[in-house]
């Protein structure tokens, strides 16, 4: 399979990203990326970190899933899966965040 968990059994969100998601899948970067240029993925938000150049985005790549987009400062880029019940309720609190700017 081509997701990896942290080593406490879930994967988690970088600390800067104020999304609080319980069911995240950890993905290869080359799935990700592969996933996300998929012309059947939509992006549903872009955002910019204020203070430092980490950005994230979030596609809808399924019926009912969603691929998170993690830009370190560094330019690595972390990709997770997600349902997207679960990242449309968080969505108004990362655009309610005064250290994370929506770009698109």
């Amino acid at each position: 399979m081509a997701t990896r968990n942290d080593s406490d059994g879930g994967a988690c969100l970088p600390p800067a990203v104020p999304l609080d998601l319980s069911c995240l899948s950890r993905l290869s970067w080359k799935l990700g990326s592969r996933v996300v240029d998929d012309d059947e993925a939509t992006r549903l938000g872009r955002w910019t970190h204020v203070e430092s150049t980490r950005s994230l985005a979030v596609f809808r790549v399924t019926g009912e899933t969603v691929v998170v987009r993690v830009r370190t400062p560094t330019g690595r880029e972390r990709f997770y899966g997600a349902a997207l019940m679960d990242i449309g309720d968080a969505l108004p609190r990362l655009d309610d965040a005064p250290s994370w700017e929506r770009i698109g």
